[in-house]
């Protein structure tokens, strides 16, 4: 278990680098090996994830953690409301998110870069505009938490305000930079919050509890295709603003 430095103030970071890197190589890997993750390695990481900064440290997490038998019966499940949702539209009011995570209209930069973002990964796959079937499929890897052996379930009591989903952000980066620091790599999911009526029962969450997203988490597969894909950033000068 990773043990806290007894004075945070004045612990040096000896490999600066190191922490840059784990940043920096975090992306969402869409392919796993079928290696299984140790249970010390997953607590220890969500041991040190949890130091994530929240407002008068309210911490407003809970992780639901996935594996096995139980991972793959949310999988099936899942997947039957997916395709059942794709066969019949009508279906949708039926999977309502229990927030909106995107915005209802989309405007400039945010709706090219999402686009850039779509159009790059399909180009990849080799997936052309209005080849709906392998859009579905490629979209329905999503909820086989894309071949990963571990998936995290994130959820937060509703009583709690949007400043806590803020706390929440922070978390789930604690989460995925030491899930770097291990060697693994992992994919955030909002995917996932359409089908929280299912979900929900099935890891156990409380009627207070809203899914929050979820997250693939393994060892990944270095020569999937897919994770050949890597998304753009603009330079930090497009976004900071000097006041003087």
């Amino acid at each position: 278990m990773s043990a806290l430095p007894s004075s945070q103030v004045s612990t040096v970071i000896a490999d600066p680098l190191s922490v840059d890197v784990a940043i920096q190589s975090r992306f969402s890997a869409r392919a796993y090996l079928p290696r299984e993750v140790d249970k010390e390695v997953l607590e220890d990481l969500l041991q040190v994830a949890g130091r994530a900064p929240s407002g008068t440290n309210t911490q407003p997490w809970n992780v639901y953690v996935l594996q096995g038998a139980r991972k793959d019966q949310l999988i099936q499940s899942v997947c039957q409301a997916h395709d059942a949702l794709a066969a019949n539209p009508a279906l949708a009011a039926d999977y309502a998110e229990a927030y909106d995570y995107y915005p209802s209209e989309w405007v400039s930069p945010y709706i090219e870069r999402r686009r850039e973002c779509g159009f790059g990964l399909y180009g990849v796959l080799g997936i052309a505009k209005g080849e709906k079937e392998k859009m579905h499929m490629q979209h329905q890897q999503n909820y086989r938490f894309f071949g990963a052996p571990v998936g995290l379930v994130f959820t937060i009591d509703r009583i709690m305000g949007r400043g806590s989903l803020l706390d929440y952000g922070m978390f789930l980066q604690s989460v995925m930079v030491a899930a770097r620091a291990r060697g693994l790599h992992t994919c955030p999911q909002a995917a996932w919050n359409s089908f929280s009526k299912i979900i929900m029962p099935h890891v156990g969450a409380g009627e207070n509890e809203m899914l929050v997203c979820s997250m693939s988490l393994g060892y990944a597969d270095e020569a999937a295709l897919v994770n050949t894909f890597q998304t753009t950033r603009v330079d930090a000068k497009t976004f900071t603003h000097w006041v003087e």
